[in-house]
Parts: C-alpha cells; structure tokens; sequence
C-alpha cells in the first residue's frame, strides 16, 4: 500500500489525506474561539478498509494538540468514535478535564 500522506487545508477548513498525489479522504471542521468543531469525515469508496480515516483523525487531533489553545467538539461521528478508542485523546474534548502530561 502507498503511503497515506496527510496535510492542512485552512482555505477549505479540512483535513485532508492523499495517496499516490489523489485525494483520499478529509476531515472537515469549522473554528472558533475556542474550539475546532469536526463535522464530517469522508474517505472515498476505493480507499476505505485502508485506515485512511484513523490517519486522518491522528493527524488532525495532533494538530490542534500542537497548538496548544483549542478544545475538540467532536460532531462527527467518526471522529467521535475514534476519540472513544483512543483515550490519549479524550482530554482535548470539550469539557473533559484537561491532561497534566507534560512531553
């Protein structure tokens, strides 16, 4: 399998993963303040089964982590489940008790 490769795209407020320089998935969010609001996940028919979407939402969740000044509202299903598998990420979601790990 080719490397997913994974990038920002502010100008279209998403998230975006590429395989072989062709758009294979996206995360979608809107900003405010305060918060990154992720509304939609989307991975094309010929990529799905190929963890596009994990790849993406590591990515993604990573980014606003960097960051260091905005909590996730996760309305996107997909999202919202993946934060569910993956703990590590759950401190980022609004209203959860922020994390005291220091890296």
């Amino acid at each position: 399998m080719a490397d997913v490769v994974t990038s920002h795209n502010p100008a279209q407020s998403r998230y975006e993963a590429h395989i072989d320089g062709e758009l294979a998935g996206f995360a979608e969010y809107q900003m405010t303040d305060k918060l990154v609001v992720f509304t939609h996940t989307e991975v094309g028919d010929a990529y799905e089964g190929r963890g596009i979407g994990s790849a993406l939402a590591r990515y993604a969740l990573d980014a606003v982590r960097a960051e260091g000044r905005y909590e996730v509202l996760p309305l996107c299903p997909f999202i919202k489940t993946w934060i569910g598998k993956h703990p590590d990420y759950a401190d980022l979601v609004y209203g959860a008790p922020r994390s005291t790990a220091r890296d």
